[in-house]
Formats: structure tokens, sequence, C-alpha cells
């Protein structure tokens, strides 16, 4: 699925790439440790989280993802929104808890 249908489907704030949204989304990852993802997130797929700090970016990219969702109406800095465009990553948003954005995601998907 083509990330654009999931940002309309999902009604995603695109804070960042808007010109990106024709990547393949092949599933999902949620979890807010750097570490983690980056031993267990696969290529394609978006990341779920509350981090907005830069860092995100440098994951998001080491890993190849096709976007970075913040939950909770988060929004990402400065520095993030900077290396987004820089690395060519989306970032989105939602108002939802992370639990509800990854049940919906996974209605989407499977």
């Amino acid at each position: 699925m083509k990330l654009a249908e999931i940002v309309e489907k999902l009604d995603l704030v695109v804070y960042s790439c808007a010109e990106n949204l024709d990547k393949e989304v092949t599933g999902g990852y949620c979890s807010d440790l750097l570490s983690d993802v980056m031993g267990f997130a696969k290529e394609g797929q978006v990341w779920i989280t509350l981090q907005t700090h830069k860092n995100i970016m440098g994951v998001a990219s080491l890993k190849d993802l096709s976007a970075v969702i913040l939950v909770k109406e988060f929004a990402p800095d400065a520095d993030t929104l900077k290396l987004s465009e820089t690395e060519g990553i989306p970032v989105l948003g939602t108002n939802e808890e992370a639990f509800e954005l990854c049940g919906k995601l996974y209605q989407l998907l499977k």
C-alpha cells in the first residue's frame, strides 16, 4: 500500500516530505526505544513513536523506513524536520494513541 493512501485513510498530518508519499509501505513497527527500532524494524515499514527529536531520523534512514508517525499530537522538533527533508523520509502525525493507530494500520495492511 502506498503511504499516501495510509495518510488519507488514517487522516494523518503531513509535517514534512509531502512529495515522498508515493513510497510503498510493507508494514509497521511501534516502539519508543531507538535501539529496539535499529534492531528489529524492517525496510519499508512505517515507525510509530512518540519520540520527536532528530535522532529518530537517523534511525529511520539507517533502516530505510518509509515514514515516521508521531502519536498523541506530538510535533517534530525543527531539527527533526530538517533531517527529514534531507533524508527524504516523511514525518507524519496523529492525535491517536499508539495502540489505536497500530490497530488501524494493521487492519489496512493485512
